[in-house]
């Protein structure tokens, strides 16, 4: 299994036009990296259901064109359906699988939504543990009225204001994004058509009317039958067994029976394995007792490698006696480190009740880091580019007049280019003393050291910056129209040099740490 691992599982409003559902399909299967594990369409409830698993980043991509290919293709004022809905793309949540955090998924599902909202102009709500307010916790808050409703209140009822994007629906309508643990899509048939028994059942089971926790429900007509369709959110709380066994005996009250019943989408292994063993009432039940599950850990084992942790690539490369990678890499390195600190307090933060007043302050926190730290990584690279191609200008041939004043402008475009960058390096460590000293000031008292760690790099990162910026200009015959270099560099480290002082007191003031000198 790889070691990063999400599922996704779409909601799309469309399921009596196949070409259409397929045309979404597609643009989610032409994503490297991603594997669609099922696909369900109703043709009642008009809805498809798409999961699908893949990298983080493979995840996102194909549910953002997912979302753009649907909202090309389906068109909410022509949509009739059973199941409540409020856009083309209805509901989008990401669920962790393997080496992710739910709040890697909220992440994502945050990022997903401004781009959405950004490149689309759709309207974005977020729920379930992404959500930005109690009441959009609940799929059914956000939906209620559906996309009809929504389409007159949301310019003019506050409460109704998207997370992200306009205040107004289109064609399209608006998606709802978010990050869950794994749910069960549950539905079961009646012996009657008659909707209105669904509809008793499915409020005696739901926990919003006093029913079971973690069990969503409503009544609706599929296929000439009444159907008691439910969403299980926590199959370990509440057991699918003990679900059944509720709607079976409020079906008795009304002289009907459970006639069969269908799965939407993926269900976990282990409640089906919790069902047969309430069926079977086999107490002592353990999955070891599974021949299927023994076989797979005894050929796991067989097959298993000892694989050693080796040292980061750019280690090694550092370590080698070439003169690329060097201090201007490393420099870049430490500031991207840094920023990779920055971003764990903010997230270390959020969440926490104590700090839930700040909660707020970190989501752009956390945000300006992690483009500083793609920037920076970036820079490890282009910092050796930029001196490998001051060694390239300097082995041009220099036999003729013109070909020496050719390699003479060559080295010096080449020797400005690589003080260039790490200028850019500094700023960029700038910027993360910055958001350093405001996580420092408000964030996670548990992880000062770690914050205050991440001022050290960054200013590691400003100082070896500044020193591969001097030796490179001082290079040159004449330096002096690249003043304005050197004068933006000398405030960049006085500035610097003042936020350093800034954290020390922060870490003394809140935990008694001072930094090292």
């Amino acid at each position: 299994m790889p070691d990063l691992l999400i599922e996704c599982i779409p909601n799309f409003s469309e399921a009596r036009r196949p070409e259409v559902v397929e045309a979404i399909l597609s643009s989610i299967v032409a994503v490297p990296g991603v594997c669609v594990l099922d696909r369900h369409s109703d043709l009642d409830h008009n809805r498809t259901v798409i999961t699908y698993i893949g990298h983080p980043s493979a995840v996102a991509e194909a549910a953002f064109r997912s979302i753009s290919k649907a909202s090309q293709l389906i068109d909410l004022n022509q949509h009739t359906g059973q199941h409540p809905r409020i856009g083309a793309t209805d509901v989008v949540p990401f669920v962790p699988i393997s080496g992710v955090t739910m709040q890697e998924c909220i992440e994502l599902a945050r990022n997903l939504g401004q781009r959405v909202a950004n490149e689309l102009n759709i309207p974005v709500y977020l729920y379930e543990e992404a959500a930005t307010r109690p009441d959009r916790q609940n799929l059914e808050n956000i939906r209620r009225g559906e996309y009809e409703t929504l389409k007159e209140e949301i310019g003019t009822n506050p409460t109704r204001t998207p997370d992200f994007g306009p205040s107004q629906l289109g064609p399209a309508g608006a998606t709802v994004i978010g990050a869950r643990q794994p749910l069960i899509a549950y539905n079961i048939y009646l012996s009657t058509d008659d909707v209105t028994i669904a509809d008793q059942i499915a409020r005696a089971v739901r926990n919003s009317s006093g029913g079971l926790r973690f069990v969503k429900a409503m009544g609706v007509l599929v296929e000439g039958r009444a159907q008691v369709s439910m969403n299980l959110t926590n199959y370990r709380q509440t057991p699918i067994a003990r679900v059944v066994e509720m709607v079976r005996r409020e079906a008795t009250r009304y002289g009907v029976s459970i006639h069969h019943s269908e799965l939407v989408g993926l269900i976990p292994q282990e409640a089906l394995f919790q069902a047969a063993t309430w069926y079977l009432q086999l107490d002592g039940f353990e999955l070891a007792q599974v021949l299927e599950l023994r076989l797979a850990d005894s050929l796991k084992s067989l097959t298993e490698e000892k694989i050693p942790i080796e040292a980061h690539r750019f280690l090694d490369e550092l370590a080698r006696g070439n003169p690329t990678p060097g201090g201007g890499s490393a420099s870049a390195y430490a500031g991207a480190m840094a920023a990779g600190l920055v971003a764990m307090v903010a997230r270390l933060t959020i969440g926490k009740k104590k700090y839930a007043n700040v909660e707020n302050q970190m989501w752009p926190i956390i945000d300006q880091a992690e483009v500083l730290r793609t920037e920076l990584t970036e820079a490890v690279q282009k910092d050796a580019e930029a001196f490998d191609a001051i060694l390239a200008a300097n082995r041009l041939p220099k036999i003729t007049a013109e070909q020496q004043t050719a390699r003479l402008q060559a080295i010096e475009q080449a020797t400005i280019h690589a003080a260039e960058v790490p200028l850019h390096v500094a700023r960029n460590a700038v910027s993360i003393m910055e958001l350093a000293l405001r996580v420092s000031r408000i964030g996670n008292l548990n992880a000062i050291s770690d914050v205050g760690t991440a001022a050290m790099l960054a200013i590691a990162a400003i100082k070896g910056a500044g020193l591969n910026i001097r030796t490179n200009l001082k290079s040159l015959q004449d330096p002096s129209p690249h003043e304005s270099i050197f004068l933006e560099l000398n405030k960049l480290e006085e500035y610097a040099a003042k936020m350093e002082n800034s954290m020390g007191q922060i870490l003394k003031e809140r935990s008694g740490l001072s930094l090292p000198l």
